[in-house]
């Protein structure tokens, strides 16, 4: 998209933190970002770093209590999703976001058949009758590479193999033409090859549709391979974004290459032994007033542990439009540790 163009979706200042008996979770701690029309965001990091809990956020699926969205703005289009009445929220899940949960198995009701479980939307958000959200029905199942719909319609959640299953998630995702699909991990608990399946499917999907995408994953191979831009996320805040050439041949946050590093090598020794980040997660306990990575960076020094870095521009362009990243290791505050 050319620079200057309306996002649509446009992410700022999100806060979310979880109320507990045992203290406040800061989850999620001042997270933007934006998603052009037609873009594919990968949102990457470790388990805990606040990348399903930020979607969830957007979209109001996260229980409350515990959860406590408290602070930034998600714009779709004119609405505020955070301040929408919870009627007008439902409508926009429905009908503007879609969302393809990790586990279809569970995602789906087993008592009901996958085609009245894809219509349900069509008639709920699109005042289509019975009939018509049939046909669409049938449609969307031969747009999502389901053979023999129409037959298929009549079927339950357990008669469909685990990657057929996701195939009716993402179908059900798609009913009502969405602005924005996001996918959590869509493709986790498959196998490689229907794994393989599913991303074709995504990029097919995307091509005909032009819709915007955010696929959130620990997988970076996949990120590699279907996304315009990555987000890589470590407590709770985003610590690197950009062009996904740009992140993954010139990573400039520590954290970032720590997990490119973890990533098997194919030319390499065959007896190479995989690398690891070593340390934990943090606890997010408090907001974070210094660099949540700290304890595990290698690059650590004095003014990491004073001060929670911003996120700055690599190549000169806007914060969020170009490669940015949130790190005071830069080559003129290395200089400044030398020479003190």
């Amino acid at each position: 998209m050319p620079d200057g163009a309306r996002p649509v979706l446009d992410v700022r200042g999100l806060k979310t933190v979880f109320r507990t008996r045992g203290g406040d979770v800061h989850a999620v701690n001042d997270v933007s970002f934006s998603l052009q029309k037609g873009e594919l965001l990968g949102v990457v990091g470790e388990s805990g770093s606040g990348k399903s809990v930020t979607m969830m956020s957007l979209i109001g699926l996260l229980p409350s209590p515990p959860a406590d969205v408290c602070g930034g703005t998600v714009m779709l289009g004119d609405t505020d999703l955070l301040t929408a009445p919870p009627e007008e929220l439902r409508q926009i899940r429905g009908a503007r976001i879609g969302f393809v949960f990790q586990d279809p198995m569970t995602s789906l009701n087993p008592v009901f058949n996958v085609g009245s479980q894809i219509m349900e939307p069509l008639r709920e958000h699109m005042g289509m009758t019975k009939a018509q959200a049939e046909v669409r029905a049938v449609e969307l199942l031969e747009l999502v590479g389901i053979p023999d719909a129409r037959r298929r319609l009549k079927s339950y959640p357990h008669q469909f193999s685990g990657g057929m299953r996701q195939r009716v998630m993402i179908a059900i995702a798609l009913a009502c033409d969405p602005d924005v699909l996001i996918a959590d991990e869509p493709t986790t608990a498959l196998d490689v090859t229907i794994q393989a399946q599913i991303l074709e499917l995504v990029k097919e999907l995307r091509q005909k549709l032009g819709m915007a995408i955010i696929w959130i994953t620990h997988d970076l191979g996949v990120i590699a391979g279907i996304a315009d831009r990555v987000m890589v996320m470590y407590g709770g805040q985003v610590v690197e974004q950009g062009p996904v050439r740009a992140v993954f041949s010139a990573p400039q946050h520590p954290y970032t290459r720590a997990l490119l590093r973890t990533i098997p090598k194919l030319h390499g020794p065959r007896d190479a032994r995989l690398e690891a980040i070593s340390g934990q997660p943090p606890i997010l306990s408090a907001p974070p007033t210094s660099c949540p990575f700290r304890p595990r960076c290698p690059h650590a020094f004095d003014r990491c542990a004073a001060e929670n870095p911003a996120r700055r521009a690599i190549d000169g362009r806007a914060i969020g439009q170009g490669h940015d990243v949130a790190c005071h290791w830069t080559a003129p505050a290395m200089q400044e540790v030398a020479h003190a």
